[in-house]
């Protein structure tokens, strides 16, 4: 009969293959489609879900891992192929560990955006906002570089001498490495501990000062107040003593010093200090006005009775121009008030001629008369 003739024909095996890989396609695309549906039920009964995401990254996988299983079992019927058996085995296994790798890496990808997307915004910090590309980036190269190690076992590479020597090299890029490190693993602690954020202003000891532009991975931008930018190593920053004048709220206290004449009426001075606080208080928009100015004399000075006078402002600038306010206000109402504020005066008090002290080069009434 014609079929045991064809069965017995060299033509027998790759119309089986044929077969076979005609019969995978149509397989796949019938399972990449009922996963589309799927997806789009899963996706409308949990809206804002993961799961018909997720569902249909893998689609295309599935359906070349389809074919290829079909391409591979449509070989085994080719003898023409038996000499090559095991190349052919050895490609389908390669093919498949790349196929299960870009899948893995997707739905990875998928389970990430998703996270950035839906949850991170409404976390009480921002650090997995910022850390979830990163993760993406890592998790693409770990599952690849697991795939890149099944295929070299299976083309009978040693991976155990390989993991050796990648290990050896590890540690000496991370030693090379070490600073990049620091500051990345410095970066993590700035970020998590949330001592500072874009828009603080603040002054590193012994260092710059100015608004936080960025706080990255391995350095912290700030702008200065000459409108340059300073870029600082995050180990750095981990590892000095920060001022924020934003923290724990961004009204800033201002405490203005001064002095005045030991013949000055203390009540006096202290009533018009406190009318030219209120002032300023009332009339600048930088001053927080929920607050009363304190005032208090501090100490018997050189010259004068040292004061000072408390009160606050909106935030770091506004220190600056509340500051400036009440020394002018000051300054002239004690012009007005004719309060006076000495200079410096050192007062010499000599002894008599023939006192304790023996005269110089005279009889002590040249020394007294100058």
């Amino acid at each position: 009969m014609w079929w045991e003739s064809f069965r017995d024909s060299d033509y027998y095996g790759p119309a089986v293959a044929v077969v076979a890989f005609v019969l995978s396609l149509i397989v796949g695309a019938a399972a990449s489609y009922a996963m589309r549906v799927v997806a789009k039920r899963v996706a409308a009964r949990t809206p804002g879900g993961v799961g018909g995401t997720l569902i249909l990254s893998v689609r295309r996988p599935v359906l070349v891992f389809i074919a290829l299983l079909g391409a591979f079992i449509g070989t085994q019927f080719v003898s023409q192929i038996d000499p090559y058996a095991a190349e052919a085995q050895r490609a389908f296994r390669v093919a498949a560990i790349l196929v299960v790798a870009f899948a893995a890496s997707a739905v990875g990808r998928q389970l990430i955006d998703w996270y950035t997307v839906m949850v991170a915004p409404r976390t009480a910090t921002s650090l997995d906002e910022q850390v979830m590309p990163i993760m993406r980036r890592i998790l693409s190269v770990i599952v690849y570089g697991i795939a890149l190690l099944l295929i070299l076992d299976t083309f009978g590479q040693s991976v155990s001498v390989l993991l050796g020597g990648l290990g050896i090299t590890g540690l000496a890029v991370a030693l090379a490495l070490q600073p990049t490190l620091s500051n990345f693993f410095a970066g993590t602690y700035v970020m998590s501990d949330h001592a500072i954020k874009p828009g603080d202003y603040i002054e590193l000891q012994g260092g710059p000062a100015g608004y936080v532009i960025e706080v990255g991975w391995r350095t912290t931008k700030i702008r200065t107040w000459w409108n340059t930018l300073v870029i600082i190593p995050n180990a750095l920053m981990a590892d000095t003593m920060i001022t924020n004048y934003q923290g724990p709220d961004p009204p800033l206290n201002v405490l203005v010093s001064g002095g005045v004449s030991y013949d000055s009426e203390l009540e006096e001075v202290e009533r018009v200090v406190l009318e030219e606080a209120r002032a300023v208080i009332a009339e600048n928009d930088d001053a927080v006005k929920s607050m009363d100015p304190w005032f208090g004399f501090d100490s018997f000075g050189d010259s004068n009775i040292s004061f000072w006078v408390f009160l606050q402002a909106k935030d770091r600038i506004g220190s600056f121009v509340v500051t400036n306010e009440v020394v002018k206000r000051i300054h002239a109402r004690f012009k007005a008030e004719g309060i006076e504020i000495n200079y410096p005066v050192r007062k010499v008090v000599f002894g008599p001629a023939n006192g304790p002290f023996p005269p110089i080069g005279g009889n002590g009434e040249e020394l007294r008369q100058a």
